[in-house]
């Protein structure tokens, strides 16, 4: 099978125009802008008030949340009693986020035995460990806090039960038919939970915990906002949507990072230089790979104890631990992901197939999620890639837009060993023996469920505009839609029938396109199309039409608007 640059479909998204109407009667702005807030579900005025001025006090009280009631009593009474407390939270970016403000908000204002765990990705795996809950009961902990995990945990959560250990889950996954034995569950995806926001991160449900204890204690708001640099953190690099609670923090958590942030985040800014103003963006690719590093490469510990610790200059080495460790993890990534390139490119069976599940004992575990999502870049559909971890078959899953990968996988559940994740992404650990029967199964379950346009990666634009239309004011506008992210991406433009502007486009560093086009009544802008090299015929001879986003690109002390290309065609 030849790999190489996937062509993508292009739609233009669906709004209503009785609402773009009147978001524009309101709003006098630009009927695109109006159509970029209709697609986000704001009708008016009001809503788009709302939506533009983001205010804390738009939060959901967090007792809406079942079992929250229970969990702050368990908490405050094992407070009163001085029993021993565990925090204890998945090694990822989520789990570790959630850990460090949980254990830093109970640091502060509980002087008995309090620790945090978080399990080791090879030695015991994803979620609730045997391993850890014996260590609990070793060390005469009685109540147990879980965070991004434990949903899933029902034996293991049962085990610490009859050990003499209460449990209160804070997680965001699916949960199963069976929950678990726990204190309390804090999960808003609980079928009958009323909470009327569904999609927090893991520690978003944690920052809902502790928001409450704060009522509970009537604690000054300042005691739970300061951890919003790290909520927002969460919810950039576990890739929730970024509506409805999660906006608000994400909006609230990137202004404190920018402007007042803790000494962590502001030592992970200056090791990955992004020395203006950060977005989300910029804590999903820069700051949030470095922490996950920590536990793909290492233990995810050090993760942790960077946000806890106080001490300016063990902030500085532990910060410089996670850049080796991501500097580790690039290369790792790298050599797996050319390996695993060139056995989809010389398997011919593969390319007859709906799904792609590769194995190789060698592979790092750490790194498999980062290569199932580039395989899909040349490789277009539901994708699983897997590794050798204490003798069992284990990795990560990613999938392609509208299909379910959780689903599919849970239909292969007799075959696993454990199993989680989202509708996007999840990870698998099933025997060796198991491996090729999981294979098959996980291809017809994807066959039999796939549309067939999934297979073909689509563009989704948000607005078709003029180049008249790209001016300053327009795009101040658009800025003040971030933070944007999933629910609430970047908007994506579409503008038809251009041209290359006498021959000013060229191809850049050999794969990149730096564009200036015009549209021939005298407006002339600059974008850039960066790995589309392949693509330079399509600027000439005659017009071409063109999707992107706006971005500013500063030069020389001068900013100017441009296009940032993602797909070309010509125009007929």
């Amino acid at each position: 099978m030849a790999l190489q640059q996937i062509n993508k479909r292009w739609a233009l998204k669906p709004a209503d125009k009785n609402t773009i109407e009147t978001l524009r009667d309101g709003l006098k702005i630009h009927p695109a802008l109006c159509r970029l807030l209709a697609l986000r579900g704001i009708q008016d005025y009001e809503s788009a008030k709302n939506f533009f001025r983001p205010e804390m006090s738009f939060l959901h009280d967090p007792f809406l949340m079942k079992g929250m009631r229970e969990a702050v009593s368990r908490i405050s009474d094992a407070i009163e009693w001085n029993e021993r407390i565990m925090v204890y939270g998945d090694y990822d970016v989520d789990g570790t986020t959630s850990v460090a403000v949980m254990y830093s908000f109970l640091r502060e204002r509980y002087q008995g035995q309090l620790s945090f765990y978080i399990p080791h990705r090879y030695r015991e795996g994803y979620g609730v460990s045997k391993q850890g809950i014996d260590f609990a009961i070793a060390n005469g902990y009685t109540l147990m806090i879980t965070l991004d995990c434990g949903i899933k945990s029902a034996e293991l959560i049962g085990y610490a039960k009859e050990n003499g250990i209460d449990v209160i889950v804070c997680d965001h996954h699916t949960p199963d038919a069976v929950l678990p034995p726990a204190f309390a569950i804090l999960n808003p995806k609980q079928s009958d939970c009323n909470y009327p926001f569904k999609e927090l991160s893991g520690c978003g449900i944690g920052y809902k915990l502790i928001c409450a204890l704060a009522q509970e204690w009537e604690l000054p708001q300042e005691t739970t906002t300061i951890y919003l640099d790290l909520v927002a953190t969460s919810i950039a690099a576990d890739i929730v949507p970024v509506d409805g609670e999660n906006r608000i923090l994400a909006y609230f958590g990137i202004k404190m990072a920018n402007e007042n942030p803790s000494l962590s985040i502001k030592t992970l800014k200056n090791i990955s230089g992004l020395i203006k103003n950060i977005t989300l963006s910029d804590l999903v690719f820069a700051i949030g790979p470095k922490i996950n590093a920590a536990g793909r490469m290492d233990d995810a510990k050090k993760a942790v104890d960077l946000f806890i610790e106080k001490d300016p200059e063990n902030i500085i080495a532990l910060a410089a631990e996670l850049m080796s460790d991501n500097t580790d993890r690039k290369e790792v990534d790298k050599n797996i992901t050319e390996e695993a390139l060139n056995i989809l490119e010389n398997d011919a069976l593969l390319g007859t197939k709906k799904s792609t599940v590769l194995y190789k004992e060698h592979w790092h575990k750490g790194v498999v999620g980062i290569v199932a999502s580039r395989l899909i870049d040349y490789c277009y559909r539901p994708t699983i890639v897997l590794a050798h971890s204490n003798g069992k078959v284990s990795g990560s899953a990613r999938s392609v837009m509208g299909f379910n990968v959780y689903e599919a996988i849970h239909e292969c559940r007799d075959l696993l060993e454990n199993y989680g994740g989202h509708f996007y992404a999840a990870g698998i650990t099933m025997k060796p023996e198991n491996f090729q029967l999981f294979v098959d199964r996980f291809e017809q379950v994807v066959s039999e469920t796939i549309a067939p346009h999934m297979l073909t990666p689509e563009i989704e634009i948000d607005a078709e505009i003029e180049l008249e239309d790209i001016k300053p004011a327009f795009y101040n506008i658009i800025k003040q839609f971030e933070p944007f992210g999933p629910n609430n991406m970047r908007p994506v433009f579409c503008t038809r029938n251009v041209m290359d502007y006498q021959g000013n486009s060229r191809i850049v560093k050999e794969q990149h396109i730096k564009f200036v086009v015009t549209n021939g009544r005298g407006i002339v802008i600059d974008g850039i199309g960066f790995k589309m090299a392949e693509k330079f015929r399509y600027t000439s001879p005659g017009a071409f039409d063109i999707v992107y986003t706006l971005d500013e690109n500063e030069f020389n002390g001068v900013t100017k608007l441009q296009m940032k290309v993602i797909d070309i065609r010509p125009s007929h």
